[in-house]
């Protein structure tokens, strides 16, 4: 994968240099060389988050990514390598549209 493979994700999620470091487990200077073969989670993350690319505007998905929904905050999956909670996130995404839930913590009756 290259430079433009996690630059891509970056620009579709709104995440900073950082976080996208933490969310593939990736030194910035491997980043900037595009040294990511040994990192399978950046083509699945790209093609997971394509589809919800396509059906949320830009704007949306960006902020998705940082407001608390119904299995916490997208970001908080990422940045702690749990693709499998990215992935019910964005489940959810597509099924329920945007959600937004209150103080993040668990929902009465859930």
């Amino acid at each position: 994968m290259t430079a433009t493979a996690a630059a891509v994700l970056m620009q579709r999620l709104g995440l900073t240099e950082d976080e996208l470091c933490a969310a593939l487990g990736a030194d910035p200077l491997s980043l900037i060389a595009g040294d990511l073969d040994d990192k399978p989670q950046l083509p699945i993350l790209l093609t997971l988050t394509e589809e919800a690319a396509e059906r949320v505007h830009p704007d949306a998905l960006r902020r998705w990514l940082r407001v608390s929904g119904p299995q916490g905050r997208p970001l908080d999956h990422l940045l702690a390598r749990d693709y499998a909670g990215f992935e019910d996130a964005l489940a959810t995404l597509a099924d329920r549209g945007f959600v937004i839930t209150g103080g993040g913590g668990p929902r009465p009756g859930a």
